[in-house]
């Protein structure tokens, strides 16, 4: 092939004729043309139509195709892309009441410290619940432990009659944990 050639053609498939006709239709990758409405024509890329040639029904506005068995997954048609979704799930809530516990604990010191009248009762009452925290963090395979989570949340909002920092976090951590059971609600349906 020559130089202007290869210009011309550059992935060095033969082509028309110099002087030649275009074709009139899409060229597929074999040469042929095909046109619109052909039923042995292959779908376009990113066509919602099946497999080439068939006389399937389009799929349904954003729902990918060619996904085995037919299979699109939950919300909407859209797959969730994970592997195991109940384990991602169980560890979102898992890490959210662990980070919970945590601040939890590192809570007390600062609260004694500037001031809040955190007595004995009241300490008890925060490692009680860090502990609660803990405990249901390794139980989210079981469905009781989803709920027993949203008393958790509940029982922190009234530690704030204890102290008001304990109320903000209460406030801090329910709306958290209301994401987190709406992620569940979306990924597990």
């Amino acid at each position: 092939m020559s130089a202007p050639d290869e210009a011309a053609n550059p992935a060095g498939r033969p082509g028309p004729a110099a002087g030649a006709a275009e074709p009139s239709g899409p060229v597929d990758d074999a040469g042929s043309t095909t046109t619109p409405g052909d039923a042995t024509s292959p779908a376009a890329p990113g066509s919602p139509t099946g497999t080439p040639g068939s006389a399937t029904s389009p799929a349904a506005p954003g729902s990918p195709t060619g996904t085995p068995g037919g299979a699109t997954g939950i919300s909407g048609g859209r797959p969730s892309g994970l592997r195991d979704p109940d384990r991602a799930v169980r560890g979102l809530g898992a890490l959210t009441l662990s980070v919970e516990t945590l601040v939890l604990l590192l809570a007390i010191q600062p609260i004694r410290l500037l001031g809040g009248e955190l007595g004995g009762s009241a300490i008890g009452a925060v490692v009680g619940l860090a502990v609660l925290a803990v405990v249901l963090a390794g139980c989210l395979r079981r469905p009781w432990a989803w709920h027993a989570g949203t008393v958790l949340q509940g029982l922190l909002l009234l530690a704030g009659f204890l102290h008001w920092s304990l109320g903000a976090l209460g406030l801090i951590f329910a709306a958290v944990w209301a994401y987190v059971l709406h992620v569940r609600r979306v990924i597990l349906g």
